[in-house]
Order: C-alpha cells, then sequence, then structure tokens
C-alpha cells in the first residue's frame, strides 16, 4: 500500500511496509515513538518539491477543495500507475477525484487518519533530504500566502476599515454627549445662565475654556466663537448669575475637561472624512444612495460588503430592526417598514404617509448597487446617482399626491375635490348690521301687524275653563 502524504514543501509518497500494523489503530503510535521504528513501518518512495510559493498555494488550495492539482496529477501518474497498489489519502474527496481522473483505487478511513497523525510526528526523520529550516520557512511563507488568499487582499477593496470606522465613529459620539453633559452639570453650578444662552455644545465648551469664572467673562474676548448679540447676553448674564463660588482649582479640571471635548470632536471630525473617502472609494454607489454613515451602517450590521450583496432587498430594508420583527411575528402584529434605512435622506425627506413606501423603493435600488460595488470591476457612481434621479423624482409625485395623473374631465375633478376641502372666502356685508328697515312703513301695516290682546288673552282662558271641568268630574268620581 503508498501512502500519499502532504508537506508545505512539497507531496511526499510512501510505501507501508507492514500492513497489519493498521489493524492495531489504538496502539499505532507506540511504533512511531522512535525514527527508527518508524522506518521500519513507512519508507520514503519519492518526494516531490515544490518549485515556489505560488505552486504550494496552489497545491494547498486545489486541496482544500478536494481537487487534484496538475503537480500531483504528474506525480501520481509516474509512481502509483504502474505499481496499481491501494493509495492511502487523508481526504476522502481527494481520493474521490483520483480515482475519478485515474482510476487509482484510493483509502480513507480512521486508521489511515491515525497513521497520517503518526507519520505527522515523524516527518523530519522520515524526510531526510530536506533541512529543517527549508521546511520550517516553506511552511510560514505558505501560511502566509493561504491567509491572504482566503482573505482575498486588496487595499482598495478591504470593508473591515470601514466597519471599524462607523463603530469607534459611534463610539466617539456617544463618549461626547457624556463629556459634554458632564461639562454642562459641572459648570452649571457655577454659571447656570450660560447652558440657557449657548446651545452648541462645542461653542459652550469653548466659551468655559476662555472665560473660566464669571468674573473674567466681561473681558474675554468671545467674538471668535459666539455672534455678537450672544457674546452681550453672556456678558450680561454673567453680572447678574445666581451661581456658585468655585475655587480655582475647580475650574482648572473643568477647562481639562473642555480639552478633551476640543481634542475627541477633532478627531471625530478626521474620522468622518476618512470614513467617506473610504466609502467612495469602495461602495460609491451605495454611498450615494444612502449617505456614508448609513451605508457604513448597513455593511457594519452584516459583517462585510459581500454579505450584504447576497442580502435580498427585503432583508435590507429591516436591517437593524430584527428585534421589532421577531416580536412582531411572534405577536402576529404588523411588521417593521424599515431599519438602519430609516436614516437615509431619501427616507427622511418623505411624509409619515409614505416612508414605508419610500424605504421599500430604496432598499431595491441600494440592493442593486451593493451588488455592483462588490462584484462590478469598474468604480464609478453612475449606476447610483441616476438611481436616485429616478427615486427623487417618484418621491416628488408621491409627495404632491398624484396631481399629475387628473385629467381636465368634471367627473376626474369630482373624485379628487371628494378627499381634498374647498375653501371658501365669502365676505360678510356691511349693510347686514344694521336692524332698521331701509323704507318707511305705512301706519296701516303697523296696525295689521300688531297682535289684538283678546286674540293673546283668549287661548288661556280656554284652558283654564278645561282645568277646572277636569276637576270637577274628578271630585264626583271620587264621591
Amino acid at each position: 500500500m503508498l501512502v500519499l502524504f502532504e508537506t508545505p514543501a512539497g507531496y511526499a509518497i510512501f510505501k507501508l511496509l507492514d500492513e497489519d500494523k493498521l489493524a492495531k489503530v489504538e496502539n499505532l503510535y507506540h511504533d512511531f515513538e522512535t525514527p527508527e521504528a518508524a522506518n521500519k513501518i513507512v519508507k520514503l518512495k519519492h518526494f516531490e518539491k515544490f518549485v515556489d510559493t505560488t505552486e504550494a498555494l496552489a497545491a494547498t488550495t486545489a486541496a482544500v477543495e478536494g481537487k487534484l492539482c496538475k503537480s500531483l496529477k504528474k506525480v501520481l501518474k509516474k509512481y502509483c500507475n504502474e505499481l496499481q497498489e491501494q493509495l492511502a489519502v487523508a481526504d476522502a474527496k481527494l481520493g474521490n477525484a483520483i480515482k475519478d481522473k485515474l482510476s487509482l483505487s484510493c483509502i480513507s478511513n480512521t486508521a489511515i487518519q491515525e497513521l497520517m497523525r503518526c507519520i505527522r510526528s515523524q516527518i523530519d526523520s522520515l524526510l531526510a533530504g530536506l533541512p529543517k529550516k527549508e521546511m520550517t520557512a516553506m511552511a510560514l511563507g505558505l501560511a502566509h500566502s493561504l491567509s491572504r488568499y482566503k482573505l482575498k487582499f486588496s487595499p482598495d477593496k478591504i470593508d473591515t476599515m470601514i466597519i471599524q470606522a462607523v463603530c469607534l465613529l459611534d463610539d466617539l459620539d456617544k463618549e461626547l454627549n457624556n463629556y459634554v453633559m458632564r461639562c454642562r452639570e459641572w459648570y452649571g453650578w457655577h454659571f447656570p445662565e450660560l447652558g440657557k444662552i449657548v446651545t452648541d455644545n462645542i461653542a459652550f465648551v469653548k466659551t468655559v475654556k476662555i472665560i473660566g469664572t464669571r468674573e473674567n467673562t466681561i473681558n474675554s474676548d468671545l467674538s471668535d466663537i459666539l455672534p455678537e448679540d450672544v457674546e452681550e447676553k453672556v456678558k450680561e448674564a454673567a453680572e447678574i448669575s445666581m451661581g456658585t463660588e468655585i475655587s480655582e482649582d475647580d475650574i482648572l479640571n473643568i477647562q481639562h475637561l473642555c480639552d478633551q471635548v476640543i481634542e475627541i470632536s477633532q478627531y471625530r471630525a478626521q474620522l468622518y472624512d476618512y470614513l467617506k473617502a473610504r466609502m467612495m472609494a469602495m461602495a460609491p454607489n451605495l454611498t450615494v444612495l444612502v449617505g456614508e454613515l448609513v451605508g457604513a451602517r448597513l455593511i457594519s450590521h452584516s459583517g462585510s460588503l459581500i454579505n450584504l450583496a447576497k442580502h435580498p432587498a427585503s432583508t435590507v430594508q429591516i436591517l437593524g430592526a430584527e428585534k421589532a420583527l421577531f416580536r412582531a411575528l411572534k405577536t402576529k402584529k404588523d411588521t417593521p417598514k424599515y431599519g438602519l434605512i430609516y436614516h437615509a435622506q431619501l427616507v427622511g425627506q418623505s411624509s409619515t404617509k409614505n416612508k414605508g413606501k419610500m424605504s421599500r423603493m430604496l432598499a431595491a435600488k441600494a440592493s442593486l448597487a451593493t451588488r455592483v460595488d462588490a462584484l462590478g470591476e469598474d468604480v464609478n457612481f453612475d449606476f447610483g446617482t441616476e438611481h436616485k434621479v429616478k427615486l427623487e423624482s417618484r418621491l416628488r409625485i408621491l409627495e404632491e399626491g398624484n396631481l399629475r395623473r387628473i385629467s381636465g374631465t368634471g367627473k376626474a375633478k369630482a373624485k379628487f375635490e371628494k378627499y381634498h376641502t374647498k375653501r371658501e372666502y365669502i365676505q360678510y356685508p356691511a349693510a347686514a348690521d344694521t336692524t332698521l328697515s331701509s323704507g318707511k312703513r305705512r301706519h296701516s301695516e303697523i296696525e295689521d301687524k300688531k297682535p289684538l290682546i283678546e286674540d293673546i288673552t283668549k287661548p288661556d282662558e280656554e284652558i283654564q275653563k278645561k282645568k277646572k271641568k277636569k276637576k270637577l268630574a274628578m271630585m264626583q268620581k271620587i264621591r
């Protein structure tokens, strides 16, 4: 039986001298404890060395995929076909490929795996003609080449940098918010009115850094940070402030915190510029459609640009809303309409009624744009620009309420007016303010319209008579 053993330096073909040893697999390692004992069981028949690292990488990738490479095919044809012996192979897929191509009977089982493990333990002594340093160097070079091949390393198309940058950007935003809130609360004990006058966080921090205690506000120049009217308000509020007095040591620590906030904000601006440049280099079409931050968050959430390209549009639409989706499926309610894509500019511009439609259309185009960026060879943003114009025109039609589709016929106008209220402006006549008639009435008309006293009193007398009759009738019944 022949044994095919793969090493980083080349292919080794051993002759198994004692096949009965495979029957006792449990004690096989005892026979490979020393180099002399190992040479009594297996003997090197031929060693085919790789020419360079490129050939070694090609052979290794073919073996990983279970395919037969050209160099191995030549070796097996030359040294195994003539003898027509069985061939022990570590990988069953590779054994099937050899059997199909060369019609050799290959064996791969647990006993062969144990034999390979034992040969690997004594490989330095079994390959006598190959120095150990050369074997180590070949193994290291092959490991680096294989790692690069698996990662498909390219400085322009690496999405790990985008994932790390957008995660760091989110962390910086959280830290900046915490630091600014701490600074406002801390300095608020000394000068509480400043927080209400200066609403911008960075301007507030720079103002605190310059003025220090509120007594220095009058002599401080804040024209580079604040507008003139705001600066005057700050100086007026400093004179009548209700804050407590603090020591120089306290204000010194507050100013150190202000320095940290300013440095972090500057680094955040640099990081955002770097993220924009990297996104335009790697995913230009996706960036044009949804923006840098939303595109980077989609890539980060899916793991890589390739993984995002594999997602259908319906998945891209609700990426980031997985909890809401599973909660809706569990409670049998409406599923969410958008996830991270909600923060895109096109969805933000649309009204509440059209946000769901807009997110669905944008997710469909973003899915196509991602596939173009990930798998396309040309690096341009023509696809993204073209479809963004289409989406904007579609959004305009949705926001107008399909006014263009209504024809000029009366029936169509009536249908349209049914759902839209008509505003009518009616002017109040000033002549209606007086209660007097314009013309003089005759004396006979006035007399005719006056009611007679008899007409008014007559119905009342008849009612009273009827009531008296009823009472008399009731009294007689009782008697």
